[in-house]
């Protein structure tokens, strides 16, 4: 939106507040350039250390401040009594016409405008001498001019130029004006590559250099104010008692300690100005009436034809929320702009925009964003993936198709796709939702563990390969790229991306090589709800530790909360919505109600292990009693969400000898490591059970893993899984071996015995061989495994048989007929997942806030 601004404008960059008045934005909606402030934020651990040190707020701070002398003492190479704290460098800016005889100032011009605030505030005599053409210093005439007792004030690098000092040139005339005052201002030579500081200068003996550093432009922190100069031992003391005590906050003393000895972080900070500045210099110059000056800061100093005017375009910008500086108030800069630099995606807006301003005619060669939102969980099972569905839902009935994306997904159960893909069910669900077929682009990367430090790393729906932990997390740039491929790709086709994160983004160990996260959500430009589970308890507290222990620019991307399944009075939890807005500055945007027995599969086996598949008995003598196995690494276990509907089943989950009893069916899962499964099934007692229950009639069925456990014998040659040979429970003369290519297809099948068709998806790396009858009838030259049976024991490689109403149908009723009981009276239940859709949809749309959802979408 373009707006109507006043005349007057702030003559400092910075001023936030004025400039965010002036174009009538929230302050945290204008995009300011007019600061030279690091890009890459406050480190990291910034909040952490200040919140660590409130409870030293109750005392004085050390009057000394020999923590932060020393650490910049060792910075600089200097002893700690050269050393000077104060409060930015400003502070000791205004200090040294009162510290030192000083008869005259002398600021060549163009120079930082507080250079001169100070000296008038001091009553001191102003000489500003003007530089060249292209704002460099003229040595000869300015030594020609300098006179004993003169304060010489010099940038390095100059602001707002930009250029640094010629160091030889600066200790020349040092040395040959031993009574002139060379004050060096360094506020940004940190930003600089290679930068030369001056202080090296000061350790050969030139009393009379003074050096001032700004710690709060380059550590992103200058609401704190902190500084320090380096002077002479006599000049260090002189200032030293023209400063009030305690004139630095205890915060800003430990943080400025902190973070001055980190090399990790200048260096980062220095790669991302460097290449950002290269970026913008770029694109600037394609602009016409823009010409970007030779400089070396995190700054660009931009000069502005005549024809364009400096101030009607910084206007412009403002109307349209990018606020630059204008220089007018720097001597001989009336027509430039001088603008900072900033993020990829900030300096791509400004570059658009001005592109827009002064090429209306030339596309923009800046590709627009998918809208795209991200829901992220204070933890796992926190109903993310059931959030994101419903919105997709939500958006399908207001007439927006939206697509799913998760980066990563780690999951054991798994779909494949029509091309023969594997991707984790939370997707193919939220596809669903979005009533598309489910694609390997909406989730990139699946891990299927397989053991404790180990998963099986699946890329664009194909196996790569085992890896450790330590392996994959080297392989995680590449699986980034991937999976930044497969986004592109994908939201090129859709109105608008629905993306789920993992996990929490607050798992401060994974941050460091998070893909699926606050990394993701920047890359999509998507801003970020954080869903919490309520019904656990502590939910609050969990929204407020995760925002604790984000870094600034991931807490910018938080848009707010969402309360999930809450049971009771919503009025009651205003005073803890109140106090989450006040610590976090964050909104909840709803607070979502339980939903029992919501109807749609559940992807998470930490949903399965709490049970999930939980139910009570049939009421009177005549329900069917199903076991299904919990295996230690169970998968697909949403092959038998279906029979849950069955009014007349009983589906227990068992995982202890004693827990079977006599059922009419048992249920073998899937598993990602058949091979420590079947180990557990032998140890626990569970195997010799089975072949008991086997022998007395009772009807088993394998499915994958299962299928595979029910034979005689599987090898494992090429270590998929343990490796070696180990025998099976016997309970069918099938013998398996693990291949080193997974089989990934879809499959219709009739089922021999009621000659129903059935339709599923294989995933494995078994190959099976078996002499006994099959279990499904194949199409004419069909090389897919039929599966096998003998006696009551059936089993296949077909997941999601269960999803044929038709035939699971068949299957209860079959179980009734064995046990002698009556075919069922009432209707039997049609599997379909768009009635749970539509309730969701209206259950969450009812909750959630969804005007202010519409507008973090941009529609």
């Amino acid at each position: 939106m373009i707006r109507a601004l006043p005349k007057s404008l702030p003559n400092h960059g910075g001023n936030i507040r004025q400039l965010a008045g002036q174009a009538g934005l929230a302050e945290d909606e204008l995009l300011d350039f007019s600061a030279n402030i690091n890009p890459l934020g406050p480190p990291a651990y910034s909040r952490q250390l200040i919140s660590a040190c409130i409870s030293s707020l109750s005392h004085y701070p050390d009057p000394d401040y020999g923590i932060l002398r020393q650490a910049a003492a060792l910075v600089c190479g200097v002893e700690a009594g050269l050393i000077v704290a104060a409060n930015g460098s400003s502070e000791l800016i205004y200090a040294l016409p009162r510290a030192l005889p000083v008869k005259r100032a002398v600021i060549p011009a163009p120079s930082y405008i507080g250079y001169a605030e100070g000296m008038r505030a001091a009553g001191v005599l102003i000489e500003e001498p003007e530089t060249g053409d292209d704002l460099s210093i003229d040595w000869s005439a300015l030594e020609d001019l300098l006179r004993d007792g003169d304060l010489l004030f010099l940038g390095h690098p100059n602001n707002p130029s930009g250029r640094l000092l010629d160091m030889q040139k600066l200790e020349a005339a040092a040395r040959r004006r031993p009574a002139v005052f060379f004050v060096v201002d360094e506020a940004f030579i940190d930003f600089v590559e290679n930068g030369v500081s001056a202080v090296p200068l000061l350790k050969q003996g030139l009393d009379n250099i003074i050096v001032l550093r700004s710690l709060t432009k380059f550590y992103a922190v200058p609401g704190l104010r902190l500084g320090y100069g380096v002077a002479s031992r006599h000049i260090a003391r002189l200032l030293d008692g023209q400063l009030p005590p305690w004139r630095l906050n205890t915060l800003a003393a430990a943080l400025g300690a902190r973070v001055i000895n980190d090399r990790g972080y200048a260096a980062a900070s220095r790669k991302l100005v460097a290449e950002e500045r290269r970026y913008l210099t770029e694109g600037l110059a394609l602009m016409p009436g823009l010409e970007v000056l030779p400089g070396e800061a995190n700054y660009l100093l931009i000069r502005v034809s005549a024809a364009l005017g400096a101030a009607p375009l910084r206007k412009d910008l403002l109307r349209r929320g990018i606020a630059l500086r204008l220089c007018d108030n720097f001597s001989g800069l009336e027509n430039y702009l001088r603008l900072a630099v900033r993020t990829r995606p900030e300096n791509e807006r400004l570059l658009a925009e001005l592109s827009r301003l002064l090429c209306p005619a030339k596309k923009s060669r800046i590709r627009r964003r998918t809208p795209a939102l991200m829901l992220q969980g204070v933890a796992s099972d926190a109903g993310k993936s059931i959030m994101t569905a419903a919105l997709a839902r939500i958006l399908l009935e207001d007439g927006i198709q939206a697509a799913p994306f998760k980066s990563q997904n780690m999951s054991l159960n798994s779909f494949v796709t029509n091309s023969g893909g594997e991707m984790g069910r939370a997707q193919v669900v939220q596809a669903q939702a979005c009533r598309l077929e489910p694609d390997t682009r909406m989730n990139p990367i699946l891990l299927k563990p397989c053991s404790p430090v180990g998963s099986q790393v699946i890329v664009n729906g194909q196996a790569l390969s085992n890896m450790t932990v330590d392996e994959y997390i080297a392989y995680k740039p590449q699986a980034f790229s991937a999976a930044c491929a497969a986004y592109d790709s994908l939201s090129a086709e859709h109105e608008v991306i629905l993306l789920e994160g993992a996990g929490s983004p607050g798992e401060v160990n994974l941050k460091s090589h998070d893909i699926v996260n606050m990394n993701m959500a920047r890359y999509a430009g998507a801003q970020v709800l954080i869903v919490g589970d309520i019904d656990r308890g502590g939910v609050f507290a969990s929204f407020i530790g995760t925002m604790a222990v984000l870094e600034e620019w991931e807490r910018r991307l938080v848009a707010g909360f969402i309360v999930n399944r809450f049971r009771g009075q919503e009025s009651l939890l205003a005073p803890a919505l109140e106090y989450t807005k006040d610590y976090t500055g964050c909104e909840v945007l709803g607070v979502v109600p339980y939903l029992a027995d919501l109807g749609l599969p559940e992807e998470d086996s930490v949903s399965f292990k709490k049970g999930l598949f939980a139910q009570s008995r049939p009421s009177g003598d005549e329900g069917v009693d199903i076991c299904l196995i919990d295996l230690p690494h169970i998968s697909n276990f949403t092959d038998f969400e279906a029979l849950r509907l069955e009014p007349d089943v009983q589906l227990r989950v068992v995982n202890k000898v004693e827990e079977l009893g006599r059922p009419q069916a048992v249920l073998l899962p899937g598993s990602k490591n058949v091979l420590r499964d079947l180990e557990y099934l032998k140890r626990s007692g569970m195997a010799a059970a089975l072949k008991g229950l086997a022998a007395a009639g009772i009807e088993i069925v394998g499915i994958c893993g299962g299928f595979q456990m029910l034979g005689r014998e599987i090898a494992d040659p090429h270590n998929i899984e343990a490796g070696g040979v180990v025998s099976g429970l016997g309970l069918l003369p099938l013998v398996t071996e693990l291949a080193a290519d997974k089989t990934l297809r879809r499959q219709v099948f009739i089922h021999r015995v009621s000659g129903l068709e059935v339709r599923g998806y294989e995933i494995h790396h078994g190959r099976s061989t078996s002499n006994s009858g099959p279990v499904f009838d194949l199409p004419p030259a069909s090389t897919a495994d039929a599966g096998a049976c003998q006696d009551s024991v059936w089993g296949s490689y077909l997941h999601g048989i269960f999803d044929a109403d038709s035939f699971r149908h068949w299957f209860v009723e079959n179980l009734r007929r064995r046990q002698g009981l009556a075919g069922y009276a009432g209707p039997r239940p049609v599997y379909d997942l768009e009635p749970a859709f539509d309730r969701l949809a209206a259950v969450v749309r009812q909750a959630l806030d969804m005007k202010r959802i519409y507008q973090l979408l941009g529609l």
